[in-house]
């Protein structure tokens, strides 16, 4: 069976079904023969939920609506819906026009799962329900005598209660059918529900019946539905799946009842409305009929809700535009775009605003809102060395002068002799018109009249000249390039940079300036004239030397004192009586100094192994040699930043490289570098014998010499490491099949040429 696939396992979930095995679903829900309706009523048979059923339903949606996949055809046949579960969310349409024609309004309403419009079977009967077959009739005594009566409605619409004869309830309404039932039961119970009599009944609805409608005409899927006595008009067309988009009309719902059209439902009321007057409650054998639609227009553009609209005859387009909300904040109001089918071919219309509210949509009609330009009917700006620069509104005949004065008029530093004004011609080429501001702001000439998109430009001062800075440097706290500013002199200057640092000197400040035009007592090869001032710590001049005023682009030096500097810090650690971090004394200090300054070596040092380490690169150096001779060039001048480690002794030997067992061994007097090897298993295939070489604990290095037949191996040290390279990879040099035939070809010719030689001779 089709739901073979999933009944095998209960509790599996739907949701972890793979792609192959949706796909075994519904070939095997194919040919099978069922509708889907009795697929359904089959899994919830064996224990699946609606919901389960809902999400199986998206499955095989989304895998059918995939690229090179055939739709499933829409059933006919009559869906089931159960009384306490909502009905499944039908399938959005497949059709690939679908991507590129409009959205018809009202259609998501019938294809959002979160909206059933399921009755309410919570809630007390209503006064006007009418019972019939299949009704459950709960009948409630209590007071003096207590007892309980549950009865179904017959098919003949009748039920019983005790051994009293058939009560006839069909078509009644509940107030209806209780004063039926307690007159007959008053044969049971002596004054039932009379004052003073002690025993009172109530009358209840227990479970509903289930009616069958049926849905025909242009639905997505026609066919009888089982729904619940409390269903209504929208209950049905949601198990249906709603009018079809593509042909079906959403305003002409038409519901017969007994061969009687009783009410006709506009789903339009509803969406634009929430008025349900006409979603009335069904019964059962009622049908639902949607009829083709008529009339549908499309509203496309700056519209709040573009989409494709069906509109009932003698709706105007002013309709058609509340529906879609009205236009948008950015719509062209003036005229609307009309594209409309001819019998022969197409045309554009465009019908302005004073036409809108009379004008009739026909078939097939488009109608498409433009949006506003980006173009301003009355807009000038002005920028620049006024108060408030900014946008203006072109005033009616507004000069000038008089955006001047809109913008809090011009700042201390406009520059007056010039303004601009950049102006659009009518071909829209830029033109750009001068005005003497000053004459302009004095009356002693014509005001401008504006147009349309002017844009004014006020320059200041500082616009017309290269910014002005001054620039220190040198033994102060923030250095770095300051504004310049009338009347600065080197003390200010120094203020802001946060004065002198403690190793700055105050008499040796020097100021660089360029040279314009007064080159007056200068050599004609020097371009920069120089001061030179004396400050004391409190930042004061001499007399003479506190008139000197900076300049623009001045270079202000502030010199450090000669003899300060930061301290230059080395280290020394391991085998020293006073290890640790030392400050160099000066430029003349070697190793020799620092090992003398730690307190000399502790009797441990081996000094062999020594490591000197300068800016992260190991140095080799023979420490024993230098504490024996301080003037050996091996004792090296300090430098900030140098380490120096003197370990214990290592009584250990590493072996690496090209041995077959690489190992770490004791340190043996007697043992030659040879024996080492021999310890590690000698050497391997690979290993490149006359290459190998030795690391001592120093950092130097020694490597195998070699003179005719004999190799001379370095000679071992405690905590040294031997090391044997590995020979190189021979490159083969392999041909290529062409090459190869050129080399035979090349063979036989040489060969055919001596055979020639040989037979002449």
């Amino acid at each position: 069976m089709a739901f073979g696939i999933l009944t095998s396992s209960v509790a599996q979930k739907v949701a972890d079904l793979t792609e192959e095995q949706v796909q075994q679903f519904i070939q095997q829900a194919k040919s099978s023969g069922l509708s889907e309706a009795q697929i359904e009523q089959l899994a919830l048979s064996r224990g699946f939920t609606q919901a389960d059923i809902t999400k199986m339903r998206q499955r095989v949606s989304d895998l059918n609506t995939a690229p090179k996949s055939e739709p499933v055809r829409e059933p006919t046949g009559g869906r089931t819906q159960s009384e306490d579960s909502p009905v499944p969310a039908p399938t959005p349409p497949t059709s690939e026009t679908a991507l590129h024609t409009p959205t018809v309004f009202g259609a998501s309403l019938f294809t959002n799962a979160n909206l059933t419009f399921e009755p309410n079977l919570r809630i007390p009967t209503p006064k006007n329900y009418q019972l019939g077959p299949d009704d459950e009739l709960i009948v409630d005594i209590f007071g003096n005598a207590q007892q309980t009566y549950r009865s179904r409605i017959n098919p003949e619409g009748t039920i019983r209660l005790e051994n009293l004869s058939p009560i006839s309830v069909n078509g009644l309404t509940m107030e209806q059918a209780e004063q039926r039932i307690v007159a007959r039961l008053r044969q049971l119970y002596a004054g039932l529900n009379t004052p003073g009599s002690g025993i009172q009944a109530q009358v209840s609805l227990g479970n509903i019946r289930s009616i069958k409608v049926t849905l025909i005409g242009q639905v997505v899927r026609p066919g009888t539905y089982t729904l619940s006595s409390l269903g209504t008009v929208f209950n049905a067309l949601y198990a249906a799946g709603g009018p079809d988009p593509g042909r079906g009309s959403f305003r002409d719902i038409r519901v017969y009842r007994a061969n009687r059209q009783i009410r006709t439902l506009d789903i339009y009321d509803f969406l634009l409305g929430a008025d349900q007057k006409d979603n009335i409650r069904l019964q059962d054998q009622d049908i639902i009929f949607v009829n083709h639609y008529d009339t549908r227009v499309v509203l496309s553009g700056e519209v709040k809700q573009p989409g494709l609209y069906e509109v009932k005859k003698g709706e105007m387009l002013k309709t058609v535009l509340a529906f879609a909300g009205g236009f948008t904040d950015r719509a062209y109001t003036a005229s609307l775009t009309l594209r409309r089918n001819t019998p022969k071919e197409l045309e554009i219309g465009t019908i302005p605003a004073t036409a809108i509210d009379a004008f009739v949509p026909q078939r097939g009609d488009q109608f498409e809102v433009g949006s506003i330009t980006d173009r301003f009917s009355n807009r000038v700006v002005v920028s620049g060395a006024v108060f408030r620069p900014g946008t203006y509104a072109l005033q009616n005949n507004a000069t000038l002068k008089q955006l001047i004065s809109s913008a809090e008029g011009l700042r201390e530093d406009a520059f007056l002799n010039r303004a601009t004004i950049r102006r659009l011609r009518k071909n829209l080429d830029p033109e750009l018109i001068s005005v003497d501001l000053g004459k302009l702001m004095r009356g002693e000439m014509t005001d401008i009249p504006l147009q349309r998109e002017d844009n004014v430009t006020v320059l200041a001062y500082s616009d017309l000249r290269e910014k002005r800075t001054v620039a220190l440097q040198g033994a102060v706290n923030k250095p770095g390039t300051f504004d310049y500013a009338d009347s600065m002199s080197v003390a200010n200057l120094i203020v802001l940079a946060g004065g002198f640092t403690e190793g700055a000197t105050a008499s040796r400040i020097e100021i660089a300036r360029r040279i314009r035009n007064d080159s007056t007592g200068l050599p004609t090869n020097q371009n920069v004239r120089l001061f030179q001032f004396d400050l004391d710590e409190h930042l004061r001049l001499s007399e003479a030397d506190a008139r000197f005023s900076l300049q623009p682009f001045d270079e202000v030096f502030v010199r450090t004192s000669p003899r300060y500097e930061q301290q230059k810090m080395v280290t020394i650690t391991g085998e020293v009586n006073y290890p640790g971090r030392y400050a160099i004394r000066d430029k003349s200090e070697r190793i020799s100094d620092l090992i003398d300054r730690a307190g000399g070596l502790q009797t441990s040092a081996f000094l062999k192994a020594t490591r000197f380490v300068r800016k992260g690169e190991l140095i080799s150096i023979d420490i024993h040699q230098i504490l024996q001779k301080p003037t050996d060039s091996g004792n090296l001048l300090l430098l900030t930043g140098d380490s120096i480690v003197i370990p214990r002794k290592v009584e250990l030997v590493r072996i690496r490289g090209e041995v077959l067992n690489p190992s770490t061994v004791d340190f043996n007097q007697a043992k030659s570098f040879r024996s080492y090897i021999n310890e590690s298993g000698g050497f391997t295939s690979k290993a490149q014998r006359r290459k190998a070489y030795a690391i001592y604990a120093n950092g130097q290095i020694r490597r195998t010499k070699q003179l005719l037949l004999f190799r001379s191996f370095p000679k071992p040290d405690p905590g040294m490491e031997l090391v044997v390279p590995s020979k190189p990879k021979r490159e083969e040099n392999k041909l290529s099949p062409a090459e190869r035939v050129a080399v035979m070809t090349g063979i036989t010719s040489l060969a055919a040429v001596v055979l020639t030689i040989i037979r002449l001779f």
